[in-house]
């Protein structure tokens, strides 16, 4: 069964730091392009951080374009996102995704595609 699980989220104060973990089963993550969306309520997702298995790049959206960082543990088949500088503006639930169309202002699920995605975590960044 694909499975992505999702944790180290919480309330943080404006300027703080926060690392999400992703953890696959049922797959294997380097596989596949993967990364994260988040949604805030009443706005549309928007994809945060991917790597892409075409290239090998990581792409980061211009809002967290120097103070997020995506990175992976293959061994443990988990990804990270590293979230410092955090404003109240990151608000949002974060999820992970695999298969994914990853490239420089592009992210997406990809369309009848493997359809790996967790349930998220909750970030709260308080000003």
């Amino acid at each position: 069964e694909v499975q992505l699980v999702e944790s180290g989220g919480g309330l943080v104060q404006a300027g703080g730091s926060l690392r999400l973990s992703c953890a696959a089963s049922g797959f294997t993550l380097d596989d596949w392009s993967y990364g994260w969306f988040r949604q805030a309520p009443g706005k549309e997702r928007e994809g945060v951080s991917c790597i892409s298995s075409g290239d090998g790049n990581t792409y980061y959206s211009r809002s967290v374009k120097g103070r997020f960082t995506l990175s992976i543990d293959k061994a443990k088949n988990t990804v990270y996102l590293q979230m410092n500088s955090l404003e109240p503006e990151d608000t949002a639930l974060y999820y992970c995704a695999a298969d994914l169309l990853c490239a420089e202002d592009i992210m997406a699920p990809m369309v009848n595609g493997l359809g790996a995605r967790g349930k998220g975590t909750l970030v709260t960044v308080s000003s």
